[in-house]
């Protein structure tokens, strides 16, 4: 009991030593600050005690009507808020009118059409991306002076949307789309799209995205379907629209032919079990499958080998390659098909057969084979159609089979094929399966009368555009891309067997005493007209005197044909309207590379060609976003992002329950509970709009894909208070009765401030250049470098000193330090708008007005900052980045276990001109790197015992005097590793100076910069021996 009691008395004791220390220090540093700075402390010790006092209802904004400008707290918040910022805003600005374009304007134009987003989705992070860089463009462009025009609209998205309506039915009312009828689906649809077509609106809005909402379109509005009837009928008048019967991707689930953009690939390494819809039992996949045909005149057999096994009933030819010897006796003659009898010609075929894969023979399907259609056509074959739409095998098929669906006949041929002898064997195989993104159906190649755009002279006339740079694509490396596919394009199938979207604006004329049934059976009597009066006309001109019946095509366009008019059709197309005037061609088409065949390429085929001219004149195409760990994202795999959850923020108890609100198989959701645990266990912080934007705006340097780190956006939603509070520090020192300057004379400034425009010219210059050349995080970069490093971390830091002091030495400096304050804040947040819309917005409405002036009522419609000659300052910003290394350096050698502790420093100058820079700016250093003092040393002076150093230039080294706590091992170590570096970068540079043709090649100027480095790189080596040397004589103990 007394060793216990001794030890806590010996431990209490310790602690009230700790405290009078503790005391002591504080009372000191109480009177220096007292002697220099009295009255200001003790008006901030009166304010301090008046916060007790304050009424927490000054700093909360008071309600806003909507449409009307915000009112703002009387007091700023002491934390930022996104929820509360991003409040009211959007509403004045639309409300005001600030969104609008004028094709009357003088401005020179600016137009961006929005990627229409579909009319019954919601927002994606991807969508967050076109927002965040596109509404970008068009802020800074609107305060540039341009007359910007940013066209928002929505897409009808037929299959999307047909599904959605058709599942729903299904779900509540257990009927399908042919037990309502077409009139009445059409009527389901439109009640669906009324009720959920305004989610993503609301949503693009959340964003803050500058939409001109007067100009808002939807590719289904009369308009819009006016132009693509007579987009439609002018390309049939000019030979590039036709019928005929093509392969196309069938969807047996959908019922209708889809585009290749509704394919998804899946790649099989072996045999795969997957489900398919309408089976009970999981299908196989990823499999060979060899047999044998009997040959006629008692030949033998010939082994052909497939992954479709249910294919062969349409079989009608076998095909060898011309030089393969073990066929040549073939040559000509046939084989017979064990199930029907069928005749199937040996036929030679050099394209398609490759001798050494498998057995050298290939059965032919015609009319279910991509490769095998061109076969048919090359050799005339028969094409012989062996499914019914819904993917059953018809009466073509064989008694024995018809009726069965495909994947049941595939069984059901194999056990025929194997009571007959014929079945050879069944091996794993790589392939690759197309799925429909929107019914997960394995596409089914068939053949079918189609609509289809033959677009080889408008795929030249789009590979002209991008040639001859009339259009440039952004990144260029995709140039390749474009010039591939358009070189190799085929002729785009248009028509869809839908209900949900544009009629094909096409009448089939059957004659009287002719069955009904036989729609669309010759494709020479199709009339294709603006309306049912215009075909009836054209009818009676080409079939005098006959009787006739019209009936209009049942089937729709593809999406992809009125999205690809929009640029056109936004604008007012075919109408010849003031925006086509003054707004065609637009400027920019920003998008996901993902899309730039299927959109950008058709846009531009149909602009150049019924617009007359290039639809746009750049392409910016954005990289794909993945998660954190470079996944694409998907719902199976629980890592898709919702972007309100990010501005929300969520909890991860809800962001588990909407996985479970899905419609994932229950293996599915278990991976996909694991993902999101393991990603967000604490959930998702709330980060707000501006955070989210400039988090992807500064993810486009990645140029394909983006890996996103939600922690990322996070740190941004930290700097936006940061921002907070280097504003609320203004309004401090500005004081309630600041008025800034009409002109600032920045002769007469201190340095410091001379120095924080000089940089901020750079930053705005950096910023504007970025931007002009689509180097969006380049701008982004620029701009949190200088608010960050140097704004907040350097000059706000430097002119406390003049505020904490009254003195009236100090008068004149501190008024230039205010007003370079301003200047900064108003073009700190100016530049920044475009990415952050909100948070500036609400800063600079808090910024002090310049008397006299005619300030813009919002900050979206002030001018952009720009490059201000008289700012520009190299040589100072040169001394600068000395001082501001050298403050590092020392900050550098503190120890981790110094917090407060201010140690004494000293900067060893090699030379006068460094020795007055370093005096000129000592109190700065003291101020910034947190010493207690600078002395300045000559070459010759000696350095004081206890210091660790650091070499800031050749010229330029400093000392921190530790007084018992140096370590020389971790000092020597210090500084191996920095004689390292520069022997790397001194060996580099000497190899490339020794590199043949360097002397003749490299300009004399590079020559000289390069041998300047070179010395100051012996010169470093030279200064850390010295240090070496003496740590070494320390570390011996002096001796």
């Amino acid at each position: 009991a007394d060793v216990r009691n001794y030890r806590f008395s010996g431990k209490a004791r310790e602690k009230e030593e700790k405290k009078l220390k503790a005391k002591q220090k504080e009372t000191a540093r109480l009177q220096a600050q007292a002697t220099s700075d009295g009255p200001k402390k003790s008006e901030k010790k009166q304010k301090k005690k008046a916060a007790g006092d304050e009424n927490p209802e000054d700093f909360i904004d008071p309600e806003t009507p909507s449409g009307e400008k915000k009112s703002l707290a009387p007091q700023m918040a002491k934390q930022y808020s996104p929820s509360a910022v991003e409040k009211s805003w959007y509403s004045w600005w639309e409300s005001a009118g600030y969104f609008g374009a004028d094709p009357a304007s003088t401005k020179p134009p600016f137009v961006i059409v929005l990627p229409p987003p579909n009319v019954t989705g919601a927002l994606h992070i991807g969508h967050a991306l076109t927002v965040a860089i596109e509404d970008a463009m068009i802020r800074w462009r609107r305060m540039s002076g341009y007359n910007a025009l940013w066209v928002p609209g929505v897409d009808h998205a037929g299959i999307a949307t047909q599904v959605v309506v058709e599942k729903k039915l299904m779900r509540e009312r257990k009927l399908t789309r042919h037990d309502i009828g077409r009139d009445k689906f059409i009527s389901e649809v439109l009640k669906w799209k009324d009720q959920y077509g305004g989610t993503i609106l609301g949503q693009l809005r959340r964003l803050g995205a500058s939409l001109d909402w007067s100009r808002e379109c939807f590719t289904m509005d009369d308009q819009r379907s006016k132009a693509v009837t007579e987009a439609f009928v002018r390309l049939h008048k000019d030979g590039l629209i036709y019928r005929d019967y093509r392969l196309v991707n069938w969807d047996c689930t959908l019922l209708t032919a889809i585009s290749d953009i509704e394919v998804d690939h899946l790649e099989l390494k072996e045999e795969t079990m997957l489900k398919v819809p309408g089976y009970s039992s999981p299908v196989q996949f990823g499999v060979l499958i060899s047999f044998a045909y009997p040959l006629e005149e008692g030949l033998g057999e010939i082994i052909v080998a497939t992954t479709r096994i249910e294919t062969m009933l349409g079989d009608t030819a076998i095909a060898v390659h011309p030089e393969d010897k073990r066929y040549k006796h073939l040559h000509g003659k046939h084989a017979i098909h064990p199930f029907n009898g069928r005749k199937l010609k040996i036929i030679c075929d050099a394209v398609l057969v490759d001798p050494t894969f498998g057995t050298g023979a290939v059965k032919i399907t015609p009319a279910h084979d991509p490769n095998d259609f061109e076969v048919g056509k090359r050799h005339n074959l028969e094409f012989i159609n062996i499914f019914t739409d819904d993917g059953k095998i018809n009466s073509n098929g064989g008694a024995q089979f018809e009726g069965m669906a495909r994947f049941a006949a595939r069984v059901a041929v194999i056990d025929a094929l194997k009571e007959k002898g014929l079945y050879k064997d069944t091996k794993k195989n790589e392939m690759n399966l197309g799925i429909c993104s929107r019914s997960n159906d394995v596409v089914e190649p068939m053949i079918k009368p189609q609509w289809f755009v033959n677009c080889h002279t408008m795929a030249k006339a789009g590979l002209d555009a991008v040639r001859s740079k009339k259009i440039e694509i952004i990144p260029q490396q995709y140039e390749q891309d474009w010039y591939r596919w358009l070189e190799n394009i085929r002729d785009w199938c248009v028509s869809r067997q839908l209900w949900w979207g544009h009629r094909v604006p096409a009448w089939y004329v059957t004659l009287e005493d002719e069955q009904l049934n036989d729609l669309g059976s010759n494709n020479d009597r199709w009339i294709v007209a603006r309306n049912e009066c215009d075909a009836m006309l054209e009818a009676q001109k080409k079939y005098p005197g006959k009787k006739f019946q019209l009936n209009q095509d049942p089937d729709v366009l593809d999406t992809w044909f009125s999205s690809g008019l929009f640029p056109l059709t936004v604008l007012g197309w075919p109408d010849d309207t003031a925006d086509l005037r003054a707004f065609y061609p637009t400027s920019v088409l920003e998008t996901g590379l993902d899309i730039l065949f299927f959109w950008v390429a058709r846009m531009v085929m149909m602009g150049m060609q019924l617009g007359g001219d290039v639809p746009f004149q750049k392409v910016y195409l954005h990289p794909m976003i993945r998660d954190a760990h470079g996944r694409k994202m998907s719902k199976s795999l629980g890592n898709v992002v919702d972007p309100l959850e990010v501005i929300n923020g969520t909890t991860l108890e809800d962001l588990l329950k909407r996985l479970e609100e899905g419609n994932l198989d229950p293996n599915e959701l278990s991976v996909a509970r694991e993902g999101k645990k393991k990603d967000f266990p604490d959930g998702i912080a709330e980060c707000g709009t501006d955070a989210l934007r400039f988090a992807l705006i500064s993810y486009t340097s990645q140029s394909d894909k983006i890996n996103l780190d939600i922690k990322r956006v996070v740190g941004y939603r930290q700097w936006c208070n940061k921002l907070w509070n280097a504003i609320r520090f203004a309004m401090g020192k500005l004081g309630d009765h600041y008025a800034p300057p009409a002109t600032i004379v920045v002769s007469s400034m201190p340095p410091v401030c001379k120095w924080i425009l000089s940089v901020l010219n750079k930053a705005i210059g950096k910023t504007v250049t970025s931007l002009e050349a689509y180097k969006f995080a380049d701008a982004t970069s620029a701009i949190y470098s200088w608010w960050q490093y140097q704004l907040c971390d350097v000059f706000i830091e430097a002119v406390k000193p003049y505020f904490f002091n009254d003195s009236q030495e100090f008068d004149s400096a501190r008024a230039a330090c205010r007003d370079a304050l301003w200047v900064c804040l108003d073009n700190g947040l100016r530049l920044l708008h475009p990415f952050m819309p909100y948070v500036t917005e609400e800063l600079w409405q808090r910024l002090p007005q310049p008397k006299d002036s005619c300030r813009k009522t919002s900050i979206m419609i002030s001018e952009y900052p720009s490059v201000v000659k008289e700012w520009a300052d190299d040589k100072l910003e040169s001394e600068f980045g000395i001082i501001l290394d050298t403050v590092n350096k020392l900050r550098s050698l503190k120890p981790p276990t110094d917090t407060n502790e201010r140690r004494p420093a000293f900067a060893l100058c090699r030379g006068e001109d460094i020795a007055a820079t370093v005096q000129c700016y000592q109190s700065l250093v003291v101020s910034l790197s947190s010493v207690s003092s600078l002395k300045i040393l000559a070459e010759s002076d000696e350095t004081p015992p206890d210091c660790s150093t650091a070499v800031v230039n050749k010229d330029l080294s400093v000392y921190l005097q530790l007084q018992g706590a140096l370590n020389a091992e971790v000092e020597l170590e210090k500084l191996r590793k920095k004689r390292d570096e520069i022997q790397k970068l001194q060996h580099a540079l000497s190899q490339k100076m020794e590199a043949s043709g360097y002397r003749e090649k490299a300009p004399p100027s590079v020559q000289e910069e390069d041998m300047r480095k070179l010395t100051a790189f012996f010169e470093q080596l030279r200064v850390i021996g010295e240090a070496e040397k003496k740590l070494d004589f320390f570390a011996d103990g002096g001796a």
